[in-house]
């Protein structure tokens, strides 16, 4: 019996130095690779298109769960396969999907479980070795949510299978990048509980950063990974309060125009 057919997904933006090995970590697996890019200014999109082989999609950016499933109906395959360009399929999870797709395959979605790297270092502890992501699934059943700071595919947990081989994902080289993620991600989830009307509590303020970077390096054997595994747990650890403060902000923060003096400004620009 010949297998489904696939589409692989690649969102993007500014991935010049991502785009090609990832496509290349599909090109065996994949029917059509469709590059679903919101803006890229590096010179991406040149990079793909001389490589050929590739169908290009442009958007705006709004969030994740919102930019794939606008791509998501123009796949052309029936199984899609979403991957970033931070992501690297490897020659086991090749196998793997083939097989699982020469057949009528038994779930419409599969997990994946990632092989995360911190600055280059592999992770096989702490939140991030327990990485896990639906990737695989039915073009017309798969949607993400929308407007989180980590959107995952809705699907009914008895229609998810499981794949064994992993994905690698180079989650991040340096800071400067890591950072301005962070910064996006908790700003998108504090503003989703802030919508639900959801309160900031001063436990949660002082608790749940340090608790997860307990939990992180103790509990899940973050130190097992030795200094990266440290870091990770840290920064873990402050995403977690970052959402708490961020969610703070949105309530308590109070507006400069409330506070500086009246007509101070305008005697100062009068000088």
């Amino acid at each position: 019996m010949n297998r489904a057919k696939l589409s692989v997904l690649i969102p993007c933006k500014d991935e010049h130095d991502n785009i090609l090995p990832c496509i290349q970590s599909v090109e065996d697996l994949a029917d059509e690779i469709v590059i679903a890019d919101s803006g890229s200014t590096d010179g991406t999109l040149e990079l793909v298109e001389r490589h050929e082989g590739c169908r290009i999609l442009e958007r705006e950016y709004v969030d994740a769960g919102n930019f794939k499933n606008w791509a998501i109906p123009q796949m052309s395959h029936e199984w899609v396969l979403t991957i970033d360009a931070d992501e690297r399929v490897t020659p086991e999870l090749r196998q793997e999907i083939k097989a699982v797709l020469s057949k009528p395959p038994e779930a419409d979605g599969y997990w994946v479980y990632r092989k995360n790297h911190f600055m280059g270092h592999a992770l096989n502890h702490t939140s991030w070795g327990r990485d896990r992501v639906i990737r695989l699934f039915r073009r017309d059943t798969g949607r993400y949510r929308e407007y989180t700071d980590h959107s995952e595919v809705q699907m009914p947990a008895h229609r998810v299978g499981s794949l064994n081989a992993r994905l690698i994902h180079y989650t991040c080289w340096d800071y400067d990048v890591y950072l301005r993620k962070l910064l996006k991600y908790t700003d998108q989830q504090a503003r989703v509980w802030y919508e639900e009307g959801r309160r900031p509590s001063v436990i949660r303020l002082l608790t749940t950063g340090p608790l997860r970077f307990l939990r992180c390096y103790v509990i899940q054997g973050g130190f097992l990974d030795g200094r990266a595994g440290f870091q990770v747990s840290a920064l873990t650890g402050f995403y977690s309060f970052m959402k708490q403060a961020r969610l703070w902000h949105m309530h308590h923060a109070r507006q400069r125009v409330d506070l500086e003096p009246k007509g101070l400004g305008q005697a100062a620009g009068a000088n």
